[in-house]
């Protein structure tokens, strides 16, 4: 009988006890030291490494995003059917009251850049709900796109992250407390420094 093969099955591991490997599985300490370069698999990424490698990540899907996107418009050359309607961008446009007429190509033109707009604004949240491992979009997955992204500022006021604005809020009413100053009244917002200046509603 072969010493190596045996019929009684291998004791239950001990906690703590040292494993054996077999030789070939792993190189030896000093050639892993010697050549780390040349073994690196990476089993664990520490936390700034994995946020750093979805950073990139969310960066390149941008990336090749915009790519598509370009190639798309290069080879449209239908340009009847559209995703947003446009009797409604039509009306959004005749909104300003200095706007008397409409080219029939510039509502086309604003329903493919607000299509592309909000395509990219998905993106760019739907990296932040996957940092946070979650599948489903919502709307502080939005705002954290928005505040990351210099250029949608101009919709900071329109979709202000929760988070902060609780943390404005709990900064707000401690400074208030620690300064003696009282309470704001009644609909008057707690982040407001110069809240109790206001007058109260009637």
């Amino acid at each position: 009988m072969d010493p190596t093969k045996s019929s009684t099955p291998p004791p239950p591991p001990v906690m703590g006890a040292p494993v054996g490997y077999p030789p070939t599985a792993y190189p030896p300490a000093a050639a892993a030291a010697a050549g780390a370069g040349a073994y690196a698999p990476q089993l664990y990424a520490p936390p700034a490494a994995a946020a750093a490698q979805q950073a990139v990540a969310a960066q390149q899907q941008l990336q090749m995003f915009w790519a598509e996107q370009y190639r798309e418009i290069e080879a449209t050359t239908d340009f009847k059917n559209h995703n947003l309607p446009l009797a409604r961008i039509k009306k959004i446009m005749k909104a300003d009251e200095d706007v008397r007429m409409i080219a029939a190509e510039a509502p086309v033109v604003f329903a493919r850049a607000c299509e592309m707009f909000i395509l990219e604004l998905t993106h760019r949240g739907w990296a932040h709900a996957e940092e946070n491992k979650r599948r489903t979009l919502q709307k502080s997955d939005i705002a954290a796109a928005i505040a990351r992204t210099e250029v949608f500022d101009f919709l900071v006021d329109i979709v202000p992250r929760d988070d902060a604005k609780d943390a404005d809020a709990a900064a707000a009413a401690a400074a208030a407390a620690a300064a003696g100053i009282p309470r704001p009244v009644a609909g008057v917002p707690a982040t407001d420094p110069l809240a109790y200046y206001y007058a109260p509603q009637q």
